[in-house]
């Protein structure tokens, strides 16, 4: 953990965190951990070969081959100062590598689920993402973690295009405890997004969250929605959203980086939250979307429940994601 702590600090996760953690990358760590161990079966030494079938893997789990350029320029160097003849020391400069360039691209952890500090009002959020991606449970689940941290939550269901959305919010926040704003199905999403954060000013909220509709129809139309639905919010509260959250489905691998592509050419993106880890061998794709965008990736899903939505810490996912002592142990 050396390494780790004067990279990225002191750890906040706890126990039951990181079991989690683990438990949901356990899909992505094996596959890594099976092509690797392959990669240097009978090999004395990390030759080209090795890289070349290196490269090969870490395309396959979705890293992407910019980001798969990066990892195997660092690593040759290292190479060509040191021999390392064994998958497990291998997998050490690798997670160092990986982690080493994650630190590059600046983006804090965050804070557990807090306020950003400087903020006057209401925190407002504005969630987008196309349907399918788990956007609308993610939301119920941040309000259930800003709940449980004492805040005073209120949801907008702006994503009107789809019933089984409103429903679903309005079903979380049942659930959960918090206020819904709704109007059901086929209204305008910026009136639902302007009385959400209307009420949430008037009753003296500590968060807002905001769904929206999941169409990526094109990028004009997009842009047009989400400024419009922006501009309502602003009648409200001057300078609001003061986050913009992308929701992506990580078990669709390059499918989610096309869509991150797509979102922030459409509007500023600032933070992402990447779904469904637990089920997929597609983990790596959260290291490419995170180097090619140098947005923040802010949560993660590995798993079904309310605690599977964790605060995306960069120093825990490369050492569990990467074969950790940690993390190997609950395998």
């Amino acid at each position: 953990m050396g390494f780790f702590k004067k990279f990225f600090g002191k750890s906040e996760i706890t126990e039951e965190e990181k079991d989690n953690l683990n438990k949901g990358l356990e899909k992505s760590r094996g596959t890594l951990f099976d092509k690797l161990s392959k990669a240097v079966a009978g090999k004395s030494k990390v030759d080209d070969e090795v890289l070349d079938n290196l490269e090969e893997i870490l395309v396959t789990s979705d890293v992407g081959v910019e980001t798969t350029l990066k990892i195997i320029d660092r690593i040759e160097e290292r190479v060509a100062k040191d021999k390392y003849v064994n998958a497990t020391e291998l997998n050490q400069i690798l997670y160092e590598e990986i982690a080493g360039l994650l630190d590059e691209n600046k983006s804090a952890d965050v804070d557990g689920y807090s306020i950003p500090e400087g903020i006057e009002g209401p925190y407002v959020m504005l969630v987008v993402g196309v349907n399918g991606v788990g956007k609308t449970t993610t939301i119920g689940k941040l309000s259930a973690k800003f709940k449980a941290k004492g805040y005073k939550v209120v949801l907008g269901a702006a994503d009107t295009f789809r019933a089984a959305a409103v429903d679903q919010l309005k079903l979380w926040g049942e659930r959960t405890g918090v206020d819904v704003v709704a109007k059901g199905m086929n209204v305008d999403p910026s009136s639902v997004a302007f009385e959400a954060v209307k009420k949430g000013v008037e009753s003296n909220a500590d968060v807002i969250i905001v769904d929206t509709a999941g169409r990526l129809h094109n990028k004009v139309n997009l842009m047009n929605e989400l400024s419009k639905i922006k501009r309502s919010m602003q009648k409200v509260a001057p300078g609001v959203p003061h986050d913009v959250i992308l929701v992506l489905d990580g078990s669709t691998g390059q499918n989610a980086v096309n869509q991150a592509r797509e979102f922030t050419k459409a509007t500023e993106v600032t933070g992402l939250a990447i779904t469904k880890l637990d089920g997929t061998a597609k983990g790596g794709v959260v290291i490419g979307i995170s180097d090619e965008f140098k947005i923040p990736v802010k949560y993660i899903g590995v798993g079904e429940g309310v605690d599977h939505l964790q605060a995306f810490r960069k120093m825990e996912f490369v050492e569990s994601l990467f074969g950790g002592r940690d993390a190997t142990k609950s395998q």
